[in-house]
């Protein structure tokens, strides 16, 4: 019986075949350590090997997939990736299509962390200054952790101790694994967005690296940072450190510590609450002392004994503001007196009156009354008026002589 011959485009193309056909291969997870990495400039993608101790294959993690790593793939880093596996015919290689990766193991993890870490910090999101200072008195607390976990037991036990007036609202959200990160943002942006609370706390129990892992993510970092309220970050034990703790506004050692730092301890409250009530009190009381005194003071004054003597020391104010007003007027009505005299006598120097009364006589012409100053004004026979200091004359013109310089003037 003769044998069947294939083509190689044929085997390529069967075992593409029998590849996709197998429903487990369309997603697997694979363990393995990055070599020949190649992030490709034009396009985005990552094209890479993934290895063990034994063998290695070929992987691709398209550009649409890769802009949700939360670090930066290196050669040498160990990973987790979820994929498919694929088999190209044109070439015949088998690889895997990588949707997802995580770095796995502590170094990987750490180099990871790190990566995100200086990354952050480059940014300014971790800076001192944008940092915002948490409500003394808070009514309601945010907190974003599981539900069942003990982390939410601690909180609720230390705020009721410490500060019962206070509430606390809830997002429950997945602190490991798949989905956690997304849900912690989700509770974040959520808390950001509504007019809810005063103050967040995110966090959970201890746990290893992988397991606190969702608290390193970038995106879950960039919403503490964007968030409008105050954000303490509460991962873990004292020794347990997080992107989250750099980025909050304050860093808690573990939930029961972000517990205390978010409220206020009531018995120290009542403490203050006393001393600033004695401080009251005898401000109050020294005040009073004051007022009693100075009542004291005033009911013996003059005024309330002799209601009278307000009027006397008026009215004498008054007499004395009249006598000055009086010797004012005084003085002004003199020096009008005595400026009227000067003006007098300078017109009594130049009244006519009193040239007459020196023996001179005003002629006026007896018919009209005209006033005659020139002897060429006379005529013979002509009726003239005297007028003297003392009392009128008339008289007839009989000659008329003028001196001899008027005749040559004419």
């Amino acid at each position: 019986m003769a044998e069947a011959v294939f083509s190689i485009s044929e085997i390529n193309e069967y075992v593409r075949m029998v590849l996709d056909g197998d429903a487990r291969l369309r997603r697997v997870w694979l363990r393995g350590e990055i070599s020949n990495f190649v992030n490709h400039y034009k396009t985005g993608h990552f094209y890479f090997s993934l290895k063990d101790e034994a063998c290695s294959i070929r992987a691709v993690m398209f550009r649409g997939s890769n802009i949700r790593l939360t670090f930066t793939p290196e050669n040498g880093m160990r990973v987790l990736a979820l994929g498919e596996i694929r088999s190209y015919p044109r070439d015949g290689q088998t690889q895997i299509v990588v949707s997802e990766m995580q770095p796995d193991g502590a170094g990987s993890l750490a180099l990871a962390f790190e990566q995100t870490r200086r990354k952050l910090e480059a940014e300014g999101l971790f800076d001192a200054a944008r940092k915002r200072p948490l409500p003394t008195y808070p009514h309601r607390i945010g907190v974003i952790t599981s539900p069942t976990g003990a982390a939410i037991h601690d909180i609720i036990r230390i705020t009721s101790r410490r500060y019962p007036l206070c509430e606390l609202v809830v997002f429950p959200a997945l602190v490991q694994g798949e989905g956690a990160a997304e849900s912690l943002r989700m509770g974040v942006d959520f808390f950001s967005a509504v007019d809810l609370v005063d103050v967040i706390i995110i966090g959970r129990g201890g746990g290893s690296m992988e397991d606190l892992w969702a608290f390193n993510d970038e995106g879950l970092a960039r919403s503490i940072a964007a968030c409008r309220l105050p954000v303490i970050s509460a991962v873990g034990h004292e020794s347990d450190v997080t992107i989250c703790d750099f980025v909050a506004d304050m860093r808690a050692p573990t939930p029961s510590g972000a517990a205390e730092m978010a409220v206020p301890d009531r018995s120290e409250l009542y403490t203050l609450l006393s001393g600033l009530e004695t401080r009251l009190h005898r401000a109050m009381d020294a005040r009073l002392t004051r007022a009693r005194e100075a009542l004291a003071l005033r009911k013996n004054h003059r005024l309330l004994t002799s209601p009278y003597s307000l009027f006397d020391e008026r009215r004498m104010h008054l007499c004395l503001r009249e006598e000055r007003m009086q010797r004012a007027l005084d003085r002004l009505i003199e020096q009008k007196r005595a400026a009227l005299g000067n003006r007098a006598a300078r017109v009594e120097a130049l009244s006519p009156l009193s040239v007459l009364s020196r023996g001179y006589a005003m002629v006026s012409d007896e018919a009209s009354g005209t006033m005659l100053t020139s002897a060429s004004a006379l005529t013979e026979g002509q009726g003239v008026r005297l007028r003297f200091a003392d009392g009128t004359a008339t008289a007839e013109v009989r000659s008329v002589e003028q001196n001899e310089q008027c005749k040559e003037n004419e």
